[in-house]
């Protein structure tokens, strides 16, 4: 998952305005309590971010795969 694909499968899911307070406030447990935007800034990949955000809100398993592709198929 790139970085894009991971902004827009936040902003699919939690709506664009919901989705930046999420990745910007909610300590993920996953990396000692770091939000999402700093998780991505320490290098962690965003696909480890998105099913670590995905956890934390309880995004049914059927809408954390595949999500956020730029191109159906990619």
């Amino acid at each position: 998952m790139k970085l894009s694909e991971f902004r827009t499968a936040v902003a699919d899911e939690f709506g664009a305005a919901y989705g930046a307070v999420l990745t910007g406030d909610l300590g993920l447990t996953e990396f000692g309590s770091k939000t999402a935007e700093e998780a991505l800034r320490a290098g962690v990949p965003p696909r480890d971010v998105w099913m670590a955000l995905c956890t934390a809100t309880d995004v049914p398993d059927e809408r954390r795969h595949g999500v956020g592709r730029l191109q159906p198929g990619a």
